[in-house]
């Protein structure tokens, strides 16, 4: 008889880590809509460029979805590639997280950039991705956005810049900040030549990139309701002493404020880079080409 309970128990114990594992498959199948609660299918959600079909909610993209879905087929070529993290403060297991998330993700850095064609047009086009160290901007990004704005003088093609980022990296200091002067610097460069920037905030952009490159753009559009500001709300409180306005750091309050230009949903983004780019074109040769 004992001998039967014990054969009973092993046989439930079987049967629940078969359901576990069963329940694994499925979850790794879906994801929670967390603005409106709705259980998604991935694939299905992939397919809509990430977008919750039931109420709009525009989900973080990995750098290599987000070209795919702006860039013509076949035509990205990466540049910087060989740009990656250095340790200028010997941080003690900053290198050692780095190559975990390398691991992990497949992603080397904080950005990805390259030349690329958008409806057949040729531009120089900058992606970050929130899934390295959300995003954050150390030396070998400064360094790889830089590139892409010489790469874009040299070559008098526009520059495209996604931006998501928790700000500078504390792990490189002083270095890390510095990347803020740096590139915008290169940006007011790429202005003296009549090039455009195009800058397309999405969630989260914040901190330092904020307060740089992000933020220079002859034309800065967003994603609906992204979360776009320097400090976060609790920060600032504390420093004014005030309360803040609800949504204040929104897509749709930096419109309203004229911080912004537009808001433009995933699906028509390539669409309006496409037509923003062919516009400058047209009246750049109209007034007899960019400056040598």
């Amino acid at each position: 008889m004992i001998i039967d309970k014990v054969k009973k128990i092993n046989e439930e114990e079987k049967v629940k880590k078969r359901n576990e594992k069963a329940s694994d498959r499925m979850i790794g199948k879906w994801v929670k809509c967390d603005n409106c609660k709705e259980i998604l299918y991935k694939e299905e959600l992939h397919k809509n460029l990430s977008v919750c079909p039931n109420c709009g909610k525009h989900f973080r993209l990995s750098a290599r979805r987000r070209i795919k879905q702006i860039a013509d087929e076949g035509t990205f070529e990466e540049i910087g590639k060989d740009i990656l993290t250095s340790d200028p403060l010997q941080f003690d297991g900053y290198m050692k997280k780095v190559e975990t998330l390398r691991e992990k993700t497949k992603i080397d850095e904080a950005v990805k950039c390259g030349i690329c064609e958008i409806e057949g047009q040729k531009v120089v086009l900058g992606v970050m991705d929130g899934n390295f160290l959300m995003g954050s901007m150390g030396r070998a990004v400064g360094e790889r956005i830089t590139l892409s704005i010489e790469t874009a003088i040299k070559k008098k093609l526009p520059l495209i810049m996604f931006c998501v980022s928790g700000g500078a990296r504390m792990q490189e200091g002083i270095v890390s900040l510095m990347q803020m002067a740096k590139t915008s610097a290169a940006i007011a460069k790429l202005n003296e030549k009549g090039l455009l920037y195009i800058s397309v905030l999405t969630d989260p952009t914040t901190g330092g990139v904020t307060a740089s490159f992000a933020s220079l753009g002859d034309i800065i559009l967003a994603e609906p309701k992204a979360l776009i500001g320097f400090a976060g709300p609790r920060v600032i409180e504390q420093t004014i002493k005030q309360k803040l306005p609800k949504g204040f750091q929104s897509s749709e309050f930096l419109l309203e404020h004229g911080f912004i230009d537009k808001i433009v949903e995933r699906k028509d983004m390539k669409e309006t880079l496409a037509k923003l780019i062919r516009l400058h074109t047209i009246t750049t040769v109209a007034k007899g080409g960019v400056k040598k």
